[in-house]
C-alpha cells in the first residue's frame, strides 16, 4: 500500500474527530487530492488564487453544482480546519443551487415501475424505499433487526447527518418482506451482496433503476430518490401533515419539506384562489 502523507493523515484524523460520515471523509479527502494534482502541488502550498482558478476550472468544464460544492465543502474544511488557515474559508465561495422540482410518479407509475425491476433483492429494496421514503444508502444498509413488527416500525441508523430515526412499518410492505425472508433467507444485512459479504451497494439500486426506466421506455428519469419524492409527494396529497413527512425523511429543515408542496397537483388543485371571492363577469355592467 502506498504511504499517506503526514498532511492526508492530519486531514483524515480532523475529519474523524468531528465524527464525518466514512462517505464525508473519503469525499473530501478526493476532492483535495484533484484540487493538488491541477496544480501538481502539495495543497498546503496552494492559496485563495489556485482555488479561484481551480473554481473557474470546473465551472468551464461545467461540473453539476453538487460537485462544485462538495470540492468547496472539502476545500474549507481542509484549509480552515487542518491548516488553520481561519482567513481562507469564507472566501471560497459557493455556487448558488439551481431551484429545481423533483420528478414524481404517480401511484400507478409507482407500481407499473416497481413491477419492471428485475431480480427479487432489487424489487423489494426499492419497494421498501418507496414504503418508507428512504434514501438509497439508507436502504441498502437496513439490517433485519431493524425491522419491528411488533411496533410496526422501521429504524434507521445513521442517515444522513448521522441521525437515527424511524419510519412507519406498511402492513403489505411487512408481508413482502416477510415472503422475501423465507425465499432469501438474508443474514445481517436485509438486501445483502451477491457474495453475502456486506449490504449492497447503493448505485446497485441505481442501476437497477435505469435498467427499469429502459425496460419501460420510460421518459421520466427515474431514479431511487424519484421514489423517495413520490413517497413525500403522495403522503401531502393524501392530507399528511407536513411536520410528520419532514421527521419521516429525516429533514433538518422545514424548508426542505415543503417543497413537495410545490409538486404536489393534487394540493395546488384544492388550493382556492383569491380571485374566487370576487364578484366578476366577462362583460362589464352597463
Amino acid at each position: 500500500m502506498a504511504q499517506i502523507s503526514p498532511l492526508r493523515q492530519r486531514m483524515i484524523e480532523d475529519l474523524t474527530i468531528r465524527n464525518l460520515s466514512p462517505e464525508t471523509q473519503r469525499s473530501y479527502v478526493h476532492h483535495v487530492a484533484k484540487f493538488s494534482r491541477f496544480f501538481g502541488r502539495s495543497p498546503d502550498q496552494l492559496g485563495y488564487e489556485e482555488v479561484r482558478a481551480y473554481q473557474a476550472h470546473l465551472v468551464g468544464r461545467r461540473v453539476s453544482w453538487g460537485a462544485l460544492n462538495q470540492t468547496v465543502c472539502a476545500l474549507r474544511f481542509f484549509y480552515g480546519v487542518t491548516l488553520g488557515r481561519s482567513d481562507l474559508p469564507e472566501r471560497i465561495a459557493y455556487a448558488r443551487t439551481p431551484r429545481k422540482l423533483p420528478v414524481v410518479l404517480s401511484a400507478d407509475e409507482v407500481v407499473g415501475f416497481l413491477q419492471a425491476v428485475k431480480g427479487t433483492r432489487n424489487r423489494v429494496a426499492l419497494m421498501t424505499t418507496y414504503a418508507v421514503g428512504l434514501r438509497a444508502a439508507e436502504a441498502a444498509r437496513l439490517q433485519v433487526t431493524d425491522i419491528d413488527s411488533s411496533r410496526m416500525i422501521i429504524r434507521i441508523e445513521q442517515g444522513k447527518g448521522g441521525k437515527d430515526r424511524y419510519v412507519m412499518l406498511s402492513p403489505q410492505l411487512l408481508e413482502i418482506l416477510r415472503v422475501y425472508w423465507r425465499l432469501t433467507k438474508p443474514g445481517r444485512w436485509l438486501f445483502p451482496r451477491r457474495d453475502g459479504r456486506g449490504p449492497i451497494h447503493p448505485q446497485t439500486l441505481g442501476i437497477a433503476c435505469r435498467a427499469a426506466c429502459e425496460f419501460l421506455g420510460v421518459e421520466k428519469r427515474v431514479t431511487v430518490h424519484t421514489l423517495r419524492h413520490s413517497f413525500a409527494t403522495h403522503l401531502l396529497e393524501a392530507g399528511t401533515d407536513i411536520r410528520i413527512i419532514q421527521v419521516l425523511l429525516g429533514h433538518r429543515s422545514l424548508a426542505t419539506t415543503t417543497l413537495y408542496a410545490q409538486v404536489s397537483t393534487a394540493v395546488i388543485g384544492r388550493t382556492a384562489s383569491p380571485f374566487d371571492q370576487l364578484h366578476m363577469e366577462i362583460t362589464p355592467p352597463g
